[in-house]
C-alpha cells in the first residue's frame, strides 16, 4: 500500500476533497494507507471520523490512521501534504489589525506585504521542521505543499535539510485558465495555455486556439463588458502585456500602485481585509463538518474537477502522466530568475515524478516585477535562516504595498510590532530588538 500522510489534516475541507477525489478512483481501491496528523487533538478526531465516513462511503477500502506525533505520521510515508496555518486565525487577526493601525491595507495577507513576511518567519520553522522529519523518516516521499507563504516555506525548507522531493501546489493557475477560456467563449479544453512566473504572480504566456492568440479576443470581451475592466488583473495586462494568474485582491497587495490610495481602491473594487472573512468561513465549514458527521450525513463529494493535490496523487500512484502546473526549485527553469528561489510552471506528472518544464524566454518585464517579490521572500528566507532580525526589517521596507505606504522610520516601528504581538510564535533571536536602524 502507498503511504499518504495528510499534516495539518484539521483542516477538513480540504482534507475531504483530497480523500473524495481519490477514494473513488478504481485503480486505487485497497492500495492507500492514509495517515492524519494535526497537533490539534479535536480537529484531528473530526479529520479521523470523517476520513473513516468517506473511506465507508467510497468502498475504497483504504488503512486510516490518525496520529499527534509527527515522526510517527511521517514513518514509512510515500507521500505528504502539508496544509498548515500556523497560529490560526488569532495569529491573521493580528496580521491585519496592528498594520492597519499604521494606516497600511491589506487584502489576504499570505505572500508578500507585511502580513506575509509574518506568516512567513511563524511557518517556515515548521514546515523546515517537516522537512527535517522526512529527511529521517521517508527521504524518499514527495512533500507536497499548500501552505502559504509558497515560495518563502519551500526555499527555506529545502535549503535547510536538503530534501529531494519538494513542490508547492495552487489552485490560481487552473482558476485563471478556466476564467480566460470562459471569457472568450470558448471551452478550457479547447484552448492552450502556457503559464509561468511565481506562485500568486504568474503570468498567462500563451493563450491560443486554433492557431492563434486569443489575446485580441479577450480584449474584445473585456470592451464589451465594463464589469471586466475593472479589475486589478485586467490593469495588470494592460500594463505588462500578459493576464496575471492570482485573483484581483491578491494581485493588489504584491505591487506599490493600488493599496494606499482610496480612488484606486473604489475603481477596482479591491476588498480590503477580505482573508478575514474568508478565514471566518472556514471556521463556518468546520462546524458544519462536524454537525453533518453527528448526524449521520453523507460525506463524500464529487466535483467536477478534482483537487490539485488529488490530480498531482493520481497522476503518481496510477502513473498516467498529467500536465499540471506546480512550484519547485529553480534549477535554471527561469533563467531570469535567482537560482535557489521556487518557480512555478508546467509539469508533467506521472509515477512518483515530477518533470518541470523550462521557460527560458520570460519577457523581462515580467522578470523585473517578480524579482520585486522574490526580493522580500529572499530576505525573509534569510532572517530565519541565519537568526537575522534586521532583515525582518529590510524585507519590509522592500515590500512594494509597505514601501509605498509608510516612511522608512514608521516601518521599523511596526516591524518592532508584530514581532512582539507573534513572540510566541516566532524563533526566539527574531523577537530581539536590534539597534541598526532602529527606531
Amino acid at each position: 500500500m502507498a503511504t499518504l500522510v495528510l499534516t495539518g489534516a484539521g483542516n477538513v475541507e480540504l482534507t475531504r476533497r483530497i480523500l473524495s477525489d481519490l477514494f473513488v478512483v478504481p485503480e486505487l481501491a485497497g492500495t492507500l494507507r492514509v495517515v492524519l496528523h494535526d497537533i490539534d487533538r479535536e480537529r484531528l478526531d473530526t479529520a479521523h471520523a470523517l476520513a473513516d465516513r468517506l473511506n465507508a462511503e467510497a468502498g475504497a477500502g483504504a488503512a486510516v490512521e490518525a496520529h499527534t506525533d509527527r515522526r510517527a505520521a511521517l514513518s514509512g510515508a510515500d507521500f505528504v501534504v502539508c496544509q498548515l496555518a500556523v497560529g490560526s486565525f488569532e495569529a491573521t487577526l493580528r496580521d491585519f489589525e496592528i498594520p492597519a493601525r499604521y494606516g497600511l491595507r491589506q487584502t489576504i495577507a499570505d505572500t508578500i506585504g507585511i502580513g506575509g513576511i509574518f506568516r512567513g518567519l511563524r511557518t517556515i520553522p515548521v514546515l523546515v521542521g517537516i522537512a527535517e522529519d522526512m529527511v529521517q523518516c521517508c527521504p524518499e516521499a514527495w512533500l507536497l505543499s499548500y501552505t502559504d507563504p509558497l515560495v518563502m516555506a519551500l526555499w527555506a525548507a529545502r535549503e535547510a535539510t536538503g530534501l529531494r522531493n519538494i513542490a508547492g501546489l495552487c489552485h490560481a493557475v487552473r482558476d485563471t485558465h478556466a476564467f480566460l477560456a470562459d471569457a472568450v467563449g470558448r471551452d478550457v479544453d479547447e484552448v492552450s495555455f502556457r503559464t509561468a512566473g511565481l506562485p500568486h504572480q504568474a503570468f498567462v504566456l500563451e493563450f491560443a486556439a486554433d492557431g492563434r492568440s486569443l489575446y485580441p479576443d479577450l480584449a474584445d470581451a473585456v470592451a464589451a463588458d465594463p464589469r471586466l475592466a475593472r479589475h486589478v488583473r485586467t490593469e495588470m495586462w494592460r500594463r505588462f502585456g500578459y493576464f496575471p494568474t492570482e485573483s484581483s485582491e491578491h494581485a493588489a497587495e504584491y505591487v506599490p500602485w493600488f493599496m494606499r490610495r482610496d480612488d484606486e481602491i473604489d475603481r477596482l473594487g479591491i476588498p480590503v481585509g477580505e482573508y478575514l472573512g474568508r478565514v471566518g468561513q472556514n471556521l463556518h465549514r468546520y462546524e458544519e463538518i462536524r454537525r453533518g458527521l453527528a448526524a449521520g450525513r453523507p460525506m463524500l463529494i464529487r466535483w467536477r474537477d478534482p483537487e490539485i493535490a488529488s490530480e498531482v496523487l493520481q497522476a503518481m500512484l496510477t502513473g498516467v502522466p498529467r500536465r499540471i502546473n506546480v512550484t519547485v526549485p529553480n534549477t535554471g527553469l527561469i533563467p531570469a530568475l535567482p537560482a535557489d528561489c521556487f518557480v512555478e510552471v508546467p509539469a508533467t506528472v506521472g509515477a512518483r515524478d515530477v518533470r518541470p518544464e523550462p521557460v527560458e524566454r520570460y519577457p523581462v518585464q515580467l522578470a523585473a516585477l517578480n524579482r520585486t517579490y522574490v526580493n522580500v521572500a529572499e530576505l525573509t528566507v534569510r532572517a530565519v535562516l541565519d537568526g537575522d532580525p534586521e532583515h525582518i526589517r529590510h524585507a519590509a521596507m522592500l515590500d512594494p504595498n509597505t514601501a509605498a505606504t509608510l516612511p522608512l522610520t514608521t516601518i521599523a516601528e511596526l516591524c518592532d510590532e508584530m514581532a512582539e504581538a507573534h513572540r510566541g510564535l516566532l524563533p526566539a533571536v527574531l523577537t530581539e530588538r536590534t539597534a541598526k536602524g532602529g527606531a
